[in-house]
Order: structure tokens, then sequence, then C-alpha cells
């Protein structure tokens, strides 16, 4: 199986503090990730001062802040950011970081050196945001929470239209000859992979539908992760060995921090477990190819059986059930071919429990 790119989600795990991220960065560094995520906005043009909260950050935040207020708190500054890229390079760890606005996109590629995009489950419908995303040219991890099959396609047409084309379309609709084309399923082929996600923190374990990890990548033929919100280590490591790509999962230095996704999130030693978790299911998976294993081969002749006499047989004597029967080492003529031996005439004289090698 190939390297399963781990993604550590710091977040908004920081609670606006440059030295927490630093910290989230040091320690995603320590678990092994592959890969520490952040999250970059202009909050104005994010949300309406009018959006409500999700139930789950009504009951992990301040009840008397509305979203835009609390999302405020919570946005780090361009030069917060070279901050946090230079504690990633210091900690030999990759940065990301999720823009929610083309404005953030591009400060990410063009100021940050960001080459990789994760569109997050709630800009899979924004349309200008896939179109420049997909213009520059820039590969793309696509989160697919609280989608439908065809609202995934959609996304995939839109990136499909603006990575061979240029000009804004006049509709979704525009973007599927692209889509159908040869070049653009080759630049999906080329820049995209999916992650499986269910948009809920935490996520219910009878919702996380682990099969659709298949459904999507039989359905788009890209590689396909999996973004994880549920409680502890178990799923993720569940969605390696179901084929995961990639996995996605948030962290935080306390989960007794205030804040909307701490609670949700593995404490360091946790997601070092899931890390040290995931590279052993890597490991396991193999090749699929079932041939016995260097090990196995030395194991055979002490398992397996062979053809062994129950009596001393004289030269001339046929075989029957009486005077034959299978018993361990496996080094001599297998127990295989027990029947093909009955009715067969001994060339030589057996001792009784001997073994019968050709």
């Amino acid at each position: 199986m190939e390297h399963v790119l781990v993604i550590a989600e710091a977040g908004v795990n920081h609670n606006g503090s440059v030295d927490l991220a630093v910290r989230l960065v040091e320690e995603a560094a320590n678990a092994g990730a592959d890969v520490v995520k952040f999250q970059t906005g202009l909050t104005e043009k994010l949300i309406s001062r009018y959006a409500q909260k999700a139930d789950y950050q009504k009951i992990t935040t301040s009840e008397m802040e509305s979203q835009l207020e609390m999302c405020k708190k919570l946005e780090f500054s361009w030069d917060d950011h070279a901050r946090v890229i230079k504690a990633c390079r210091d900690n030999n760890i990759k940065f990301l970081s999720t823009p929610f606005d083309i404005d953030s996109l591009h400060f990410l590629t063009k100021k940050c050196g960001v080459d990789t995009i994760k569109i997050p489950s709630g800009e899979i419908t924004n349309a200008p945001l896939l179109f420049e995303i997909g213009r520059l040219g820039k590969d793309v991890i696509l989160s697919t929470g609280m989608s439908l099959l065809g609202e995934v396609e959609q996304a995939l047409a839109i990136l499909a239209y603006s990575y061979i084309n240029d000009v804004v379309p006049k509709s979704v609709n525009e973007c599927y000859e692209s889509y159908s084309s040869k070049a653009g399923q080759s630049s999906l082929r080329k820049h995209v992979s999916l992650l499986h996600c269910t948009t809920e923190y935490p996520a219910p374990l009878e919702e996380v539908n682990l099969r659709c990890i298949d459904t999507l990548r039989n359905a788009f033929s890209l590689p396909v992760g999996y973004s994880d919100h549920t409680l502890g280590i178990t799923i993720p490591i569940a969605a390696v060995a179901r084929g995961a790509t990639i996995i996605e999962k948030h962290f935080t230095l306390d989960r007794k921090m205030e804040g909307p996704d701490h609670k949700a999130s593995l404490e360091p030693k946790e997601l070092g477990l899931m890390l040290k978790s995931i590279r052993q299911v890597e490991l396991a998976m193999g090749n699929g190819i079932k041939i016995p294993s260097e090990s196995e081969k030395r194991n055979m002749a002490v398992a397996r059986k062979s053809l062994v006499t129950t009596c001393n047989v004289k030269a001339g004597t046929v075989f029957t059930g009486d005077n034959l029967t299978v018993k361990r080492p496996g080094d001599g003529v297998s127990a295989i071919y027990y029947w093909d031996y009955l009715g067969k005439t001994a060339t030589r004289d057996y001792y009784e429990d001997e073994i019968i090698r050709g």
C-alpha cells in the first residue's frame, strides 16, 4: 500500500493565538503527521452578520456571541501566517490551510507558496472559489461532507472546466462538456483527491458510512481519503483498512479549552497513537497478491502434512486407507495427493510411521 497522507487538522484550535498555533505545529510534527492544516479567511467575506451558529458551536462557545464574532476572534492576519509557516519549516512538516474566499486563496498561493488547496465541505457549492482554484492549476483535496453524489460531480465539473479554460462559464451546465472531455478527466486525475466526510462535531458512528469511500472511488476514479470528525481513533484507522489514501483528523493541545472544535479533537498523545496505528495498518495492507510470504515459507513444512504409513509396508503392497494416513511434517508427498496414492503399489519397503517422499 502506498503511503497514507495524514493531515493533522489544527484548524482554529489555536484560539487566535500564534503561540498556540506554533505549539500545534510542533505537536503535529512530533506525532509524525505529514501535514498540519489551518484555516485562512476574512471573516466578513465568509459570514453574514445574520448567520446562526451550528448546534455544536452553541454548546462549545459563548451563547452571547454570533458566528461572525466567534470566527473573527479566530482569524489570523497575513503576518500571523508567516510565523506559522516558519514553524512548519523549522519542524519539517508541510503547511496547509483552507481558504474560504478568493482573496485568502490568492494570499496562500501567491504569498505563502501553498501548492495544494484543501476545499472544505462547506465550500463544495462555492462555484466562484472552485473556478479560481482550478484556474490557478493547483492540486486539490476536496471534502464531500453534506453532499449528494451529484453535487460532488458538479464541483468536479467546475474544476475540470477551470483547469482547461480561462473564461468564467455562464452556468454550471457549461462545465460538463469539459468534465466529460479527455483533457478534463486527465486534469482531475492529475490534480484532485476526494475526502469522504460526515460534517458533524462529533460525528455519530451510525452516520459515518465508511462504505462511501468505495462509492466515491467507483463513481469518479479518483483517490479517496477520509476526513474524520468522530471521537477517538478507531474510525480513521478503519478508513485506512478500507483503502483511504488520505486521513484528516482534528487535534488540539487540550480538549478542555474553549472553542468550537476542541471537544471533537484528539490530544497530542492520541494523535501520535493514531499515526502509529495507521502506519501499522498501512504496512499490513500489502499488495493483494495471494502468495506465501517469506515467513510462511519457513513454516510450511512444520504446519502442513505429508503422506505417512500406518504400519510396515512391503514393496509391492497396494496403498489403502488402512496403511496410509496424513501427518506432519509437510516435507514429503503432500497430503493433497492422498486419494491419488490409494490403489498405487509401494515401490519399496516402508517402516511404520514413515513419511513418503515420492
